[in-house]
Formats: C-alpha cells, structure tokens, sequence
C-alpha cells in the first residue's frame, strides 16, 4: 500500500501523537516489503521477523527524526537493513577468508543464469549462505553499497569483505550447477 505525501505527513504526525492506528496503519504500509529485505540478512523466518520487530521499535522511537530528505520508504529500510547489520555485527559472523582472487579465478560475475529461478528460490538460497557471506552479498549485490562502505558498516577490512563477496558467490555458483 502507498501512502500520499499529505496523508505520509498526517499519517507521521498521528504516529508522533502515540495513535495507535495510524501507528498500523504506517506498520501495514511498510512491514511487507519490509520483511522481504529482513528476510534476506536473516537464515530463518523467525529472525527475519525479530530483526523486523526490532526495526519497527527504531522507526517509532526516532519517527521525530525523519526530514523528508528521503522517501519515508528509503528512511525505514536504512533503519531495516542498519537493524539487521547491529543483529548480525553482534554475533560477529565475519572472518579474513584469505585473498578474493582465490575466490574470482574459480567463477566469474553470474556465469550461471539466474534468470529462471524464482524469487523464493534465490532467497532460499542467500539464506543458507554462512552469515558473513549472506550478509556482504546483500549489501553489495543487492543494496548496491561499495565494500569499503560495507567494511566500515560491519567493522571488518575491505579484503574480507571482497572476499566473504566472492566465497557468497562461489557457494551460490555451486548451488546453481546442482539445480
């Protein structure tokens, strides 16, 4: 569901205001798509709704923050995909993997296409990934950020996350030459 920019503003200003059902009705508009993102960083439903929940709590906590300088859509899932990397960061998933081109000499860039698989698949997929590598995936295919933003985000170097990338898509190309 969308909301209008005038009924976004008045929808905020109610939530400001602790109305509960413009409160769910904001939950309702986002949590969805929400969950998909969620989904991703997570390896089972149960957590990816924990990290939902969690984020939810931020967005209505800091909702006062919110400048317009983005879409409130794009606001929520920076909180979203900022909640999940704090869920994932505290579990501390990442370690040097070695060097990426150990990693890029055995599969290039989507050699296998991924064009007939369904969503549900390939999120099946990201999910059995180890958790450092499904969580640099989803911020670099996916989100689209840079690894030295995603090494500074996670508190890890650039290397190992080019090389926790590049194991993300080894396992994945492996996956695919089964299927």
């Amino acid at each position: 569901m969308l909301i209008s920019l005038e009924t976004e503003a008045q929808l905020i200003q109610a939530c400001l205001q602790n109305d509960r059902n413009a409160q769910r009705k904001l939950y309702n508009a986002y949590a969805g798509r929400m969950l998909v993102v969620c989904n991703r960083y997570a390896q089972s439903q149960a957590e990816a709704e924990d990290i939902l929940q969690e984020a939810f709590i931020k967005i209505f906590q800091n909702l006062d923050k919110f400048r317009s300088e983005s879409t409130l859509g794009a606001w929520i899932k920076r909180i979203v995909v900022n909640t999940a990397i704090n869920q994932i960061r505290s579990q501390q998933h990442f370690q040097d993997m070695g060097d990426v081109q150990d990693y890029e000499n055995h599969i290039s860039d989507y050699q296998s296409g991924i064009e007939g698989i369904h969503f549900k698949e390939l999120l099946e997929m990201i999910q059995k990934l180890p958790k450092g590598c499904q969580t640099v995936f989803n911020l670099f295919a996916i989100e689209g950020y840079k690894h030295n933003e995603i090494a500074e985000m996670l508190n890890i170097t650039e290397g190992t996350s080019k090389s926790q990338y590049s194991r993300a898509k080894a396992i994945l190309q492996s996956i695919l030459s089964v299927k």
